[in-house]
């Protein structure tokens, strides 16, 4: 957005395009952006639902499977991808998936992300307006006392949400938000060590909840039913918290060329991958150490902790800062979609074409498209207003999640994997590989399954307009 002088040198990249200056740090900041969300403070919760054995097993083997097939996806980026000579760049999910497998497949997978990245800012907004007001009830239950009724509305925090996201939403693209995932991975880090080193004071005061193998307690914690589905559920949640191969082609195609872009992404996602896991490990397990089978929801939101008050506040302002960056992220795929089609549609328009040269106190000359200020601002409302008409869509999420991580994360990175290096059908290789992709369409189907139960309970206490907390 903001105009540079002319740089020295060669300016543009093989594909005509503005020089990508991407690194490794910076796509590991992406994808810690990404992966690393407040949902890191529910996986105590999660581990609670299916006790040491089973949590704790899990969480490694879905850190592993994720790798994986990013670093399959992630060789897709060129095509024809030929030794020694680099094929074409594909710059989104959809593009790389036209070029290996092409027909329906295509629409599938866009369907798939863009269904997945919609519903992702949606869910952001409520989540972010969420930790404003725990700031607000964690101040009013420091004056009144942790018994008192301290109840505010969301609507406010989530329209503050949604005008710093229509002023962000003004940055051309996603190789200008490098810095934007630097705050977010430094904010993330921030609120999951503050969760971790509260629930490590708890368990050392001696004052823990109950945990066992198992997780929770059928007839004590929970009714059979009740075990069953929320198990379904965690085992999605923990699958889920991994994936940000959504995303991972556009943050691919923030890479500088050389060294290749496919070995660049490959470090980033082991970066990632492996540094996600650390905090996952540390604040799940610590977590559920701390709160035994009754962890709360998240850690930090409902209020496992009252005191330090302070504390709590300040890494709630840290979720909030981390979700206003991490939303960008998310929304930007979906931005240069829609204007790389209306570009191609109506190239003669000025309105959706021309770049406007303005300067604005503080910042400096910036370029302003008039189209992107018009629909990226239009987005922005949409998705504030969804969040205050349906608070309860982070259950909505989690079905979406549930859908969207088997195509995106498992078979279309298999799938063209196998034929891009022609795995010969019914080998030993092809075999595991498609033994994989079944697993984890069990687990999608199980989790779905969980998220509707949830999603059934989340409607039936639905009240409209009455988003008090």
């Amino acid at each position: 957005m903001v105009e540079s002088g002319n740089a020295s040198g060669n300016r543009f990249d093989d594909d005509g395009r503005e020089k990508r200056t991407g690194t490794v740090l910076t796509a590991s900041a992406h994808i810690i952006a990404a992966v690393i969300g407040s949902g890191v403070l529910s996986l105590s919760w999660a581990i609670a639902q299916l006790g040491w054995l089973a949590g704790t097993v899990i969480l490694v083997p879905f850190a592993i499977i994720n790798y994986y097939t990013s670093t399959m996806l992630a060789d897709c980026y060129r095509s024809p991808d030929s030794v020694g000579v680099p094929g074409t760049r594909n710059y989104t999910y959809m593009g790389v998936v036209r070029a290996y497998l092409g027909g329906r497949k295509v629409q599938l997978c866009g369907l798939a992300q863009y269904a997945s990245l919609v519903g992702v800012t949606i869910g952001y907004t409520i989540t972010a307006s969420i930790s404003l007001v725990a700031i607000g009830k964690a101040n009013c239950y420091h004056r009144k006392g942790n018994d008192a009724t301290c109840s505010l509305s969301n609507y406010p925090s989530m329209a503050a949400f949604g005008v710093v996201q229509i002023l962000l939403s003004q940055i051309p693209n996603f190789h200008q938000l490098s810095f934007l995932s630097i705050i977010a991975t430094v904010m993330s880090f921030s609120y999951a060590s503050i969760g971790i080193g509260l629930s490590i004071a708890k368990v050392i005061s001696g004052k823990v909840g109950k945990t066992a193998l198992t997780g929770t307690v059928v007839g004590v914690d929970v009714t059979a039913s009740d075990k069953l589905w929320r198990s379904f559920q965690a085992v999605g949640d923990i699958a889920f918290s991994y994936s940000y191969s959504i995303i991972l082609v556009e943050i691919q195609d923030t890479l500088k060329s050389s060294p290749p872009e496919n070995k660049v992404m490959k470090k980033a996602s082991l970066a990632g991958v492996s540094t996600t896991t650390a905090f996952y490990i540390l604040c799940g397990c610590m977590g559920y150490a701390a709160f035994g089978n009754r962890a709360p929801g998240d850690l930090l939101t409902d209020f496992g902790f009252y005191e330090p008050y302070w504390l709590v506040d300040f890494a709630n302002a840290c979720i909030v800062l981390h979700l206003v960056a991490a939303y960008q992220v998310f929304a930007q795929p979906i931005f240069q979609f829609v204007e790389n089609k209306c570009n191609k549609k109506w190239p003669e328009s000025k309105f959706i074409t021309s770049e406007h040269s303005m300067s604005i106190p503080l910042i400096g000359k910036c370029r302003i498209n008039l189209f992107r200020l018009w629909w990226r601002t239009a987005y922005v409302i949409l998705t504030t207003v969804v969040a205050m008409i349906f608070p309860f869509f982070n259950a909505i999420l989690g079905l979406i999640g549930s859908c969207a991580f088997w195509p995106l994360t498992v078979y279309f990175p298999v799938a063209m994997h196998i034929a891009q290096t022609k795995v010969k059908k019914y080998s030993p290789r092809w075999l595991a590989l498609n033994l994989l992709v079944v697993v984890c369409l069990i687990v999608s189907l199980l989790a779905a399954l969980g998220s509707i139960v949830g999603l059934i309970s989340s409607v039936k206490a639905y009240k409209p307009f009455s988003n008090v907390n």
